[in-house]
C-alpha cells in the first residue's frame, strides 16, 4: 500500500517549513512576533488543511492577521517565502502535490505582496519546477550477507539528505515507523526514503540492492 497525503503530512510540512522561517535571516525577525507558536502552527495546519482538502477547518483571516504587520513586511520578503516553502514541499511532499502546493501559495503571496506593499507579479521563478538532481553518491551493490545490520533496524537519514534504494534482484520491505504501511521493493519498484523520518528494511530472501543518497528530493525514481 502506498502512503496517501494527509493532514499530518501538512504538519510536517508546516513544522519543517517555519523552522528554515525562524531561523532565516530575513523572515526571522518578522516572524518574531509570534508568541504561542504551538497555537499558530494549529491554525496554519487548519488553514492548509481547508485549502487541501476543503475540511472547512479554518475560520480566520490571514490576510487581516498580515496587515498588523505591515509596516515590517517588504515585497522581498515574500520571494524568500516561497523559496523556503518550495524547497520543504519538494522534501516532503509528492511531486504533484508539492506543485500543488507551491501554486497555491504563490498565488496567495501575489495577493498579499498587492494588498501589503502595492506590489504586483512576484517572479515567476519563485515557483518554477525544480531540476532533477543526480545522487551524490551511490553505495556498492549489497546482498544479504553484506548489507550492514544497521539498515534493518530503526534509523534515519540527516536533514537534507534523501536516498533512493533500489533492487536489482529479489525483494525487500521498508517500514517507516509508526506506519502500518509496508511497501515491498523489487527490481523497478525503488523506495524514496525521505529525511529524518525513522524507517528499516526487512530482507525477504536472497537480494541485490544498491542505495543511492541526494541532496534534495530526487524528481524521477525510475
Amino acid at each position: 500500500m502506498t502512503h496517501q497525503f494527509g493532514e499530518a503530512d501538512i504538519s510536517r510540512i508546516l513544522d519543517r517549513f517555519y523552522q528554515r522561517v525562524r531561523a532565516d535571516e530575513q523572515l526571522g525577525p518578522v516572524f518574531a512576533v509570534v508568541e504561542d507558536w504551538d497555537d499558530h502552527l494549529t491554525r496554519l495546519a487548519e488553514f492548509w488543511s481547508s485549502l487541501m482538502f476543503t475540511s472547512g477547518r479554518y475560520k480566520g483571516n490571514p490576510l487581516a492577521m498580515h496587515l498588523i504587520h505591515a509596516d515590517r513586511i517588504r515585497p522581498a520578503m515574500f520571494i524568500r517565502w516561497l523559496e523556503l516553502w518550495r524547497q520543504t514541499t519538494v522534501e516532503l511532499a509528492p511531486p504533484d502535490i508539492a506543485g500543488d502546493m507551491q501554486d497555491r501559495a504563490k498565488r496567495i503571496a501575489d495577493r498579499f505582496s498587492l494588498m501589503i506593499c502595492n506590489f504586483e507579479n512576484l517572479p515567476e521563478e519563485a515557483k518554477a519546477p525544480p531540476v532533477s538532481p543526480v545522487p551524490y553518491r551511490i553505495s556498492s551493490l549489497f546482498d544479504e550477507v553484506t548489507l550492514p545490520r544497521a539498515l534493518l533496524g530503526s534509523h534515519a537519514l540527516k536533514a537534507g539528505t534523501w536516498a533512493i534504494v533500489r533492487i536489482e534482484e529479489g525483494q525487500v520491505r521498508y517500514r517507516q515507523d509508526g506506519m502500518p504501511d509496508v511497501k515491498l521493493l523489487e527490481p523497478g519498484i525503488p523506495g524514496l526514503v525521505p529525511p529524518e523520518i525513522p524507517h528499516s528494511l526487512e530482507l525477504a530472501g536472497r537480494v541485490k540492492l544498491r542505495i543511492e543518497f541526494y541532496d534534495r528530493r530526487p524528481t524521477a525514481q525510475h
